[in-house]
């Protein structure tokens, strides 16, 4: 993708609204070298593979061996005793034809580097990382070393001397409404008290449309202080002529210069660390230690130590221990390194995903300048996820329990062991969408062996069918595969990937309409559910029935370089909740009718002029064809709604000489168009103006038009403006309805548009739904025209299609990094539920931000306890014996023999979602007639 190539966005769509146009130009000029094809390289590979750079190389010498294919997806059995690169290579390649990707099979040495721009080293020794560092820091390469040992993983970035940052998180620039603006040193910025600015001290911001004080609106940005939430001060304004009132204040985004440390130096600074997890800092700062002492180890074992030999532990201890002795740590949490000797054989996929992840959003920092990089270490542990029951210096740990056997699982055995391999193949899991998550978590089922032994099983269930726009970061499909259903072309990748691994593929949405199929039998027979949706209420409603049948539930998401997860384990970590009210998106009636001040309020105008004219009438016109109970019904909803409705019915139905709009011809569309942007985008402006001038004031004396509220401008017709994209769009969907055929021919067009009629009110009709991923339908042709003429209208500055798009269609963006690196953290919470963890501090919830290297990790909140009668009673203990219909009955004598008389209240388990709801209230010492037969307990 060079500097003239033009970016795929049927293909990228979701990840432009991640990156933006001008940062993918850059990646599309970067040429990338990943060595090493092990779990965490292929990783790595994969999502910078799909991101659009120019090239990749991946280098590896090594051949395929058993235990490799516990991480790395791309290998298969019959590539055993291959190279590693080679056989990687034509899968990889498949991922997106568009980037060059080319095998090295020899060792790296320092001349080959000089023709990439980014090097990136997995499964690579000290010497060599120290080696390569320093060349590439003084030659300009952007450098970055990555590994993964058990379960703890190591990153580190180094580009360059000035690495200049154009956009820090990535987020839209903020604005602010001002109020005024008072002469001083310095002067006092108020703005309007519908909502805090979210500006920060240093920030820069730009002014415009402020009355009084104008010079603010053609100086630059302008350096600010925050004051409070509402206000904040800017520079020396005594010399300016008045006070300013009005405007608005927008964030201008400043590039930034950072320098980093070779890897050598930085080796000594443990300062340059970025938490993962703050209740670790002293164990991250051990493992930056250890990991050289791994080092160390191996250069003088030339192996990596033993998971059941002590002393092999003993001697990377006193070697972490040698090295403290100059680090001085405050604390060094020997316990870390004992469990690091224990696992550093091990390969495991969830961690190698999500290290690969954030390793190869460092990639696209690197070559983009996009994004905030790492600064310059970062560590990662999970060591939380080893049975709880099993000591570090235990004595009792059997070799042949973490021993490889030419199992193609050798790579996890050696840190969980044989028998939890065996449980683990043996597990039934339920998988709740196959998108973008959905295919990494697959990917790492069949790679840990969930459900691969005898009588296990993966149920995978997904409605959707494959679109264009999934290829970019749902891995598991391909060009050919578009048009087929997701859940099943999936499944069919992951028994190419592990021919044992027994999955079944449906095509069912979750809905209470489904729970025929998902019924009490079918949950009953799970050991858990994961969810990997992308909305709301499906997420809720599964969270429903994994209460109401009592299993363990792993639910995950992301929004661009964002994502969260979450565990829930019954009885132990409260559930997933119900939805709240989603306000703060509302925008008022009036605010898009007449006084629209965002682009927002703009596009959500031009979407619901949009589905007014081209959705809803048609849909009536179909109705009252079809339907002969349709009249009547409608005439039972009210008179003005009434009158809406059939009166567009008929003027859909009869033609101009009817007093009607149906078009007869391509010309009827075109002058319909005309008319419709005279009446919106002139008329109906001049309309409110004369109601309500632009000197109008207030009942207190204040100007009208004032704050949020713009003063319109109405538009005069120019066809050499962008005012002629309205016609073309809308003139195309309203002759789309009638079958006539339609042009893009702007100059034909405006031939007709020359024969228009008397410019009066007009109405339409077109029969069309709203497609998102369709450039060829005028769907959104149209929204952005109109929106953006409105936006004109109110002086807003205008956005781009794509901005338009996102923003209309509520299109979430997305990348790879992100969902491979929220898929692997899921995946290492299903390692504690296989444990059967009973401490919630055993567990993880957690949110990531990839663009600013932000990770909260912590534990999750307990669940509620009942309050019934003065009495505080915690959630009912998991069922061992005793079903589920008895422990209602316990529950029900509970009550019973509670004082009956006295009114009682109760607090539900997170938001009425208790395995057992009680919901009912008590007075007069009467018992409800529901209650004789259980109806007061509700399974919510």
């Amino acid at each position: 993708m060079s500097e003239h190539e033009e970016i795929d966005e049927g293909f990228y769509s979701r990840q432009l609204y991640v990156l933006g146009r001008e940062a993918m130009q850059r990646m599309g000029e970067a040429n990338i070298l990943i060595a090493g094809m092990r779990g965490l390289g292929v990783e790595v590979a994969h999502n910078v593979i799909l991101s659009g750079v120019k090239s990749v190389t991946v280098q590896d010498e090594g051949q395929v061996l058993w235990e490799h294919l516990s991480s790395q997806f791309f290998l298969r059995e019959a590539d055993l005793g291959q190279n590693r690169a080679e056989c990687s290579l034509p899968r990889l390649a498949s991922l997106n034809p568009r980037v060059q990707v080319s095998a090295h099979t020899g060792p790296l040495h320092e001349d080959m580097l000089m023709q990439y721009q980014v090097v990136v080293l997995t499964d690579s020794t000290l010497e060599e990382q120290k080696r390569l560092g320093n060349h590439c820091h003084s030659h300009g390469i952007r450098f970055i070393v990555v590994d993964t040992r058990g379960l703890c993983g190591q990153l580190f970035c180094d580009f360059g001397e000035e690495f200049i940052v154009l956009d820090r998180d990535g987020e839209t620039p903020m604005t602010a409404m001002i109020n005024y603006i008072t002469k001083g040193n310095p002067g006092l910025v108020s703005c309007l008290d519908e909502e805090n600015h979210g500006f920060q001290d240093g920030h820069k911001v730009s002014f415009s449309e402020v009355r009084g004080m104008a010079e603010l609106n053609t100086m630059g940005p302008q350096e600010i202080k925050v004051i409070s939430g509402h206000s904040f001060s800017i520079g020396d304004t005594s010399g300016f002529t008045e006070t300013g009132h009005g405007g608005v204040a927008t964030e201008v985004k400043q590039p930034s210069t950072i320098t980093f440390k070779p890897l050598e130096e930085a080796l000594m600074d443990p300062e340059l660390l970025v938490m993962t997890d703050y209740g670790k800092k002293a164990r991250h700062q051990t493992l930056h230690l250890a990991f050289q002492g791994l080092h160390m180890f191996v250069q003088k074992e030339h192996r990596l130590p033993k998971p059941t030999s002590q002393a092999d532990a003993a001697v990377l201890l006193g070697m972490v221990r040698g090295l403290n002795a100059s680090a001085q740590l405050e604390t060094l949490d020997e316990d870390v390194v004992l469990l690091l000797a224990r696992t550093a054989r091990g390969d495991l996929a969830p961690l190698n995903a999500f290290m690969g992840g954030v390793a190869a959003q460092e990639v696209l920092k690197a070559c983009s300048g996009k994004f905030k990089p790492l600064i310059q270490w970062l560590y990662f542990d999970a060591l939380e996820c080893l049975p709880k029951d099993v000591d570090n210096k235990d004595e009792q740990l059997s070799d042949s329990t973490f021993s490889p056997d030419g199992s193609r699982y050798d790579g996890q055995i050696a840190v969980f062991g044989s028998k939890f391999q065996e449980r683990l193949g043996k597990l039934k899991y339920f998988l709740v969408g196959a998108g973008a998550i959905g295919c990494e978590l697959l990917k790492n089922f069949a790679l840990m062996g969930l459900g691969a032994g005898e009588g296990g099983h993966i149920t995978v269930t997904d409605m959707d069918s494959i679109e264009r726009s999934n290829l970019n970061r749902q891995f598991l499909f391909r060009s050919k595969d578009i048009g087929k259903m997701k859940s099943s072309v999936a499944a069919e990748a992951v028994r190419e990937m592990n021919p044992s691994v027994n999955i079944t593929a449906h095509q069912n949405r979750l809905d209470p309409e489904s729970e025929r199929v998902y019924d009490r039998s079918f949950f009953r027979g799970l050991d858990g559910v994961v969810a990997a949706l992308d909305n709301v209420e499906a997420r809720v409603h599964l969270d429903k029935l994994c209460v109401l049948h009592q299993r363990p539930m792993l639910e995950g998401g992301t929004l661009g370089t964002k994502g969260h997860t979450l565990v829930v384990v019954p009885h132990l970590t409260e559930s997933y909740g119900q939805p709240k009210a989603d306000t703060e998106g509302a925008i008022p009636l009036c605010t898009l009718k007449n006084f629209p001040h965002r682009i927002e309020h703009t596009l959500q105008w031009a979407r619901d002029q949009f589905e007014g004219w081209f959705k809803h009438v048609p849909e009536n016109v179909n109705l009252f064809l079809r339907d002969p109970g349709f009249v009547e019904r409608t005439l039972g909803r009210g008179e003005a709604e009434a009158l809406e409705v059939l009166g567009g019915v008929f003027g859909a139905l009869r033609d101009g000489g009817a007093q009607g709009h149906r078009p007869t011809c391509w010309e009827d569309c075109v002058h319909w168009a005309r008319c419709r942007w005279e009446s919106l985008f002139s008329n109906e402006l001049r309309q409110l103006l004369h109601c309500f001038p632009a000197d109008q004031l207030t009942t207190s004396g204040l100007p009208f038009w004032s704050g949020t509220k713009r003063c319109p401008r109405p538009l005069t017709f120019d066809q050499k403006k962008p005012h002629m994209q309205y016609i073309v769009a809308a003139a195309n969907l309203y002759a789309h309805i009638y079958g006539i055929a339609g042009t893009r021919d702007c100059a034909a067009i405006r031939v007709t548009l020359r024969d228009t009629p008397g410019l009066t009110w007009c109405s339409l009709i077109v029969c069309s739904l709203y497609e998102q991923d369709d450039d060829s339908n005028f769907h959104m042709d149209y929204i952005t025209a109109a929106s953006n003429l409105r936006a004109e209208n109110y002086d807003i500055p205008p956005a781009d299609r794509l901005q338009s798009k996102r923003i209309a269609g509520r299109i979430i963006p997305a990348i790879a990094t992100t969902t491979a690196a929220v898929a692997g953290l899921m995946c290492l919470e299903l390692y504690k539920l296989v444990q059967g963890h009973r401490e919630v501090s055993s567990y993880r919830a957690s949110f990531l931000n990839l663009a600013v290297d932000y990770f909260v990790l912590s534990y999750p909140s307990s669940p509620a306890s009942f309050t019934v009668s003065q009495r505080s009673l915690p959630p009912p203990p998991p069922p061992q014996t005793t079903s589920a219909f008895q422990w209602t009955l316990i529950y029900y004598i509970l009550f019973i023999r509670t004082d009956l008389c006295r009114t009682f209240q109760t607090v539900h388990h997170r938001d009425d979602k208790s395995p057992f709801r009680v919901s009912r209230r008590m007075s007069n010492g009467r018992c409800p007639a529901s209650w004789t037969n259980g109806a007061f307990l509700s399974t919510g």
